[in-house]
C-alpha cells in the first residue's frame, strides 16, 4: 500500500492553460484557453492538486529567460487565485539540445515525453501517480503521463489518436480524445 494519497491533475501549459501562440514568454501574449479555470476548480474540488508540467524550450533557445518565465507564472497564479484556485506548483523543462543558451542545451530527463517532471512532482508533493490525471495537447504529454504510470489522460486536440499511438501505451492507461475543456467537465460528471 502506497503512502502517497495526494492525487494530482497534471496540466501542460501552452495549448491547455493558454492558447499556444508559440514560445509565450510575456503576460501580454498570454491568452487563457476557454474553460481552464472551471476545469481546474472542478478537479480541485474533487481533491486533485493542480500541477503544471511544461516544456519551455524557449528558455534554451534564448527567446525569454527563466526570470521572464517565473514573472509570467506569478501573474498566472494571481489569475487562478482570483478564480478560487489554490497555488499551483509549476515544473518546467528549460532544456533543448538545439538551444542557443549553453547551460540549457543539454540532453535531460525532464523534457516530455520523458516523465521526469511528473516523477519530480510526485516525490516533492507526495503525489500518487496511479490516481492522477493529465491534460495535454501534444502526444508527448500523453506519453509522459503513460511513462509516469498515470492511468488516465485527456488529449486536448483536434487530431484523432491513431491505433499505432494507442498500441504504445500501457494497457492500463485510458486516454480520452477531447477538443475542448468543457468536454472534460461533461466527462467528469459521468465519472466522478
Amino acid at each position: 500500500m502506497s503512502s502517497h494519497n495526494q492525487k494530482a491533475l497534471f496540466l501542460d501549459r501552452d495549448g491547455v492553460i493558454n492558447v499556444d501562440h508559440g514560445y509565450v514568454g510575456k503576460y501580454e501574449n498570454f491568452e487563457y484557453v476557454e474553460g481552464i479555470f472551471d476545469v481546474v476548480r472542478k478537479f480541485q474540488n474533487e481533491g486533485y492538486l493542480p500541477v503544471i508540467v511544461t516544456n519551455q524550450s524557449g528558455i534554451a533557445r534564448g527567446y525569454y529567460t527563466e526570470k521572464d518565465f517565473h514573472r509570467l507564472m506569478a501573474r498566472v497564479q494571481k489569475d487562478f487565485a482570483s478564480h478560487d484556485v489554490q497555488h499551483i506548483p509549476v515544473y518546467y523543462c528549460p532544456h533543448h539540445t538545439q538551444g542557443s543558451v549553453k547551460k540549457f542545451a543539454i540532453e535531460c530527463q525532464c523534457r516530455k515525453p520523458l516523465p521526469g517532471m511528473l516523477f519530480q512532482a510526485a516525490k516533492e508533493l507526495d503525489v500518487d501517480l496511479s490516481n492522477s490525471i493529465l491534460i495535454g495537447d501534444s502526444w508527448r504529454d500523453i506519453e509522459a503521463a503513460n511513462a509516469a504510470g498515470l492511468t488516465e489522460s485527456f488529449y486536448l486536440s483536434h487530431k484523432l489518436i491513431t491505433d499505432e499511438q494507442l498500441s504504445k501505451l500501457n494497457s492500463s492507461h485510458r486516454v480520452s480524445n477531447v477538443t475542448s475543456l468543457s468536454e472534460i467537465i461533461k466527462l467528469l460528471r459521468v465519472t466522478l
